[in-house]
């Protein structure tokens, strides 16, 4: 039992530690901004923020066909992809991935059942009203398979950064 569920008055850091999968699922359900990082052509990180449909033990990314990073992304399919929110409990998900490209730019592929879920999620009963008038503009469709996958919730520092005295 960790200390903020003993009772020990430390609620506010809610639940400490690790994600379980149903607890990751759960968070990545919700319509979180994720950021990211791809490489350029001469190695420099690039990072974007993205909408994306986690599924199938990964995560969809629809980008724009213009979207520069989507051509990068093509080109070097190593990937980092960072999902967090910004209260507490402050969970989040960090991973290292490779992005398996799965449709170049496109109008009507199978982008458009992920995006449609996509859109509800981040918009709303809005969703079809940003999306339906974009149809006819062509976009790409990656998969994001996981290599590296890490989790965290709560107000606390993990064990790895805490010194043996316990300060």
């Amino acid at each position: 039992m960790s200390e903020n569920e003993s009772g020990s008055g430390e609620s506010w850091r809610g639940k400490v530690g690790r994600m379980d999968d149903a607890e990751m699922a759960n968070f990545l359900k919700d319509g979180w901004v994720a950021r990211l990082g791809v490489l350029t052509e001469d190695g420099w990180p690039y990072v974007v923020p993205t909408w994306y449909q986690f599924a199938d033990g990964g995560f969809y990314i629809i980008p724009r066909e213009r979207s520069v990073w989507a051509e990068y992304m093509a080109k070097d399919d190593r990937v980092s992809l960072s999902v967090d929110e910004h209260e507490a409990p402050y969970r989040k998900v960090n991973l290292q991935g490779r992005a398996e490209l799965l449709e170049r730019p496109n109008v009507g592929g199978k982008w458009v059942d992920i995006a449609n879920e996509m859109s509800y999620r981040y918009l709303g009963p809005h969703g079809p009203d940003y999306l339906v008038p974009t149809l006819n503009e062509p976009r790409w469709l990656f998969f994001v398979r996981p290599v590296k996958l890490t989790t965290w919730q709560g107000v606390d520092w993990a064990k790895k950064y805490k010194t043996s005295s316990g300060a």
